[in-house]
């Protein structure tokens, strides 16, 4: 179990008047000492996952007095690298490593070593980083129909992951609403499987989210759609793929729908939009999504996704560059100087930039074609197999991002089945299901055989103890139940406490969490 299984946890907006009762009945001392009593076996497993280190790999609270020598810590970074990397390596992984092959990440190690001490917010000392940057826009850009669109140009920027992406989006929709249109009270409307970072950004940027139903295939609900636009409406989003399901949402008649009526439409193509292109050229049915709709006025494609570039960047991009001038931020008279930053960091690590160009311009078309063709193979191959497993069923109708549920057994206590068998797989919610989203890692041969052989073995299992529930099954199922969602919110919070530990503070961490200062009272 790891952060992407607590992550999942999160269902959204919590039901009003249990979320009022919890919170007040935390205030009371009893209360409060039952919940930690609760709490407190789960908190200890989640504590064993986060720390496996403590007790047998040096911890520093404080700075040490002598600094160590370069040779030990890079000795330990060596050594704890080793003890993370086979499970990713051997394909057991969901997602998290899009490529993983030796070679390709010792070019990207040394394409950041060279640029290591770069920073584009000095954009004088170190053009090069523009230079890639751009190029690197463009690329995307014209990989997703840019040049379809013409005459309107698509531009865009480099931001740090796909949150940042929608972030920014978002809160240029809101500013270009509340200029143009005059619009106050801004809503932003996507289906309910949209990603979790329209959410962040509603709450962030003073949006209200509305959301809007899927249908049996998981793909967003069009006349629901329709039905919910009002005029404070900045924009509509679509995903392409979703991240629960792998779905490709109704983009030309969504996009429509908001071209129509004067509103951004945003596609979210984080996740397949390095796959989706080159799935289109290898034959497959991929509906338009892209900028060659009228209607999609912004896009978000992760690069270091299937892009397979390093951790740490995506790229927004937007039909015209007024839309992306409200992502700018910029300051005239500050005292320190002319401020003026794209995205909302100042400072950023250059190297990441550069070493994307490198991913991108090192793959090329063909890489890319082969890359996707390998995966969908794979995707098809895993796909088939889970169907022909009785017990389950496959969501929607997925080409490599494959989200499966069951009727006759407890999924999550299949998941976990999975989870001692070494495998780290997604848990999802509404409906109670699983995903496995596939990567080159997976490719290798014998990578899905082994996969479909633990899943049938774990469904065996799951029917022989219906009753049995380890590991994060029963969080799982608290987590679907609306009045307790609340409790779960908690213990993700307190995961994340957990992160920041020490050995030092661990049990300081654990009081503050009760004291009535930390619930709010």
């Amino acid at each position: 179990m790891d952060i992407k299984d607590l992550a999942s946890l999160k269902l959204g907006p919590l039901e009003p008047v249990a979320a009022r009762l919890y919170r007040y009945a935390k205030r009371f001392s009893i209360v409060r000492d039952r919940i930690n009593a609760e709490y407190a076996p789960i908190m200890d497993e989640l504590r064993k996952s986060a720390k496996p280190y403590e007790g047998e790999v040096e911890s520093h609270a404080d700075l040490p007095a002598d600094g160590r020598p370069r040779a030990e810590i890079l000795d330990t970074l060596r050594d704890l690298e080793r003890r993370e990397a086979d499970r990713w390596k051997d394909g057991y992984v969901s997602g998290a490593v899009y490529h993983g092959d030796p070679e390709h990440i010792a070019f990207l190690n040394e394409a950041y070593a060279i640029t290591s001490q770069t920073n584009p917010l000095h954009s004088d000392l170190w053009p090069s980083i523009a230079k890639y940057e751009a190029e690197i826009v463009s690329m995307t850009a014209n990989m997703l129909g840019a040049r379809q669109a013409r005459p309107a140009r698509v531009c865009g920027a480099v931001a740090s992951g796909g949150t940042e992406s929608i972030l920014l989006a978002m809160r240029s929709y809101r500013d270009w609403a509340r200029e143009t249109k005059g619009i106050t009270s801004p809503e932003l409307l996507v289906p309910t499987t949209a990603h979790a970072a329209f959410d962040k950004a509603a709450q962030y940027f003073g949006i209200k989210l509305v959301k809007v139903p899927v249908d049996s295939a998981c793909r967003a609900d069009v006349a629901a759609t329709k039905k919910a636009i009002t005029r404070n409406t900045i924009c509509i989003v679509g995903s392409a793929v979703s991240f629960p399901h792998g779905a490709i949402d109704p983009i030309e008649e969504l996009s429509e729908l908001a071209r129509k009526r004067g509103i951004g439409f945003h596609t979210d193509a984080c996740l397949g939009g390095f796959i989706l292109p080159w799935a289109e050229k290898l034959g497959y049915d991929v509906p338009p999504f892209d900028f060659r709709l009228p209607g999609v006025t912004s896009m978000s494609a992760d690069t270091h996704k299937y892009g397979y570039a390093a951790k740490g960047t995506s790229v927004v991009l937007y039909r015209g560059s007024d839309l992306r001038h409200y992502q700018y931020y910029t300051v005239a008279d500050w005292p320190g100087g002319l401020y003026f930053s794209p995205t909302f960091a100042g400072s950023r690590p250059g190297a990441l930039s550069a070493a994307c160009w490198a991913a991108m311009v090192s793959m090329g078309e063909n890489g890319y074609l082969d890359a996707s063709r390998r995966i969908l193979e794979t995707g098809e191959k895993i796909r088939e197999g889970i169907r022909a497993i009785p017990q389950l069923h496959v969501l929607g109708d997925p080409l490599w991002v494959i989200a499966f549920a069951s009727h006759e057994v407890n999924i999550y206590s299949v998941m976990d089945f999975m989870t001692k068998r070494r495998w780290n797989l997604n848990g999802l919610h509404k409906p109670s299901s699983v995903h496995l989203a596939v990567t080159l890692r997976h490719t290798q041969e014998g990578v899905a055989e082994r996969f479909l052989d633990d899943l049938r073995a774990a469904v065996a299992h799951a029917l022989a103890h219906p009753d049995e529930e380890e590991g994060m099954a029963p969080v799982y199922g608290m987590a679907s139940t609306v009045p307790v969602q609340g409790v779960v919110t908690d213990l993700l919070e307190r995961y994340l406490d957990v992160l920041y530990e020490t050995g030092e503070d661990a049990d300081l961490l654990g009081r503050d969490k009760s004291s009535p200062k930390a619930n709010g009272v």
